[in-house]
């Protein structure tokens, strides 16, 4: 296969490139069909393990590792095509940089972005990541890090993996007590994201940060 030809081949094509083989009943092109069928579509490939990957017939352990470490790789590529400069001053800037990273979780990651005093990032930062449903932070984990790196403000993100971005009242309380420890250590906190499916909500836009 040329490589200018790559973007012409289907996600069954590509995804069998990688798969290399199939086996005696599936040609690799049959096998990586039946991988993004068991999944449920491309898009939730990443969310699977290793373990749940080796469990589809024709899927050992070195294919599954190659499949995660191709996965990997696409993911920190994608992150070093960020620019480094970026000025998030908007939730909607916020929002777009935040999305792809964050969507697909199955698990509630709460994350900070540390900002200069010209809002441009220094850092994306995880604090912790939760169950299926919460995530759980303090004040003490928040803003070591800002601390550390001189950081003029952060905003605050996480992600609600039911899809729904709307905030809890526990959102809304550790929101509260976050720009409250802010405003004592001299670091302003701009914002609190959520990521939903597709979506996000901005606690600023609605007014929840007064």
């Amino acid at each position: 296969m040329k490589v200018e030809g790559a973007e012409k081949l289907s996600n069954s094509e590509l995804l069998a490139i990688l798969l290399r083989t199939g086996y005696r009943e599936k040609t690799a092109i049959n096998l990586a069909e039946t991988v993004i069928e068991k999944v449920g579509g491309l898009r939730y490939l990443p969310d699977y393990t290793l373990e749940e990957l080796e469990k589809i017939k024709g899927i050992g352990p070195a294919k599954a590792v190659q499949l995660k470490a191709a996965l990997e790789l696409g993911k920190r590529i994608k992150f070093t095509l960020r620019p480094h400069n970026l000025s998030l001053n908007s939730p909607h800037a916020v929002g777009s940089y935040l999305m792809e990273e964050m969507r697909y979780y199955k698990k509630e990651y709460f994350k900070i972005i540390l900002l200069d005093a010209k809002n441009f990032i220094i850092s994306l930062e995880e604090v912790s990541v939760g169950s299926l449903s919460a995530s759980i932070v303090h004040p003490r984990e928040i803003f070591h890090l800002p601390v550390k790196k001189s950081a003029a403000a952060i905003i605050l993100a996480h992600n609600h993996p039911s899809g729904d971005p709307y905030p809890s009242n526990e959102d809304l309380e550790i929101t509260t007590r976050l720009v409250k420890a802010g405003n004592l250590l001299g670091i302003v906190v701009l914002d609190h994201i959520i990521v939903g499916e597709e979506k996000y909500l901005s606690f600023k836009e609605m007014g929840f940060m007064n």
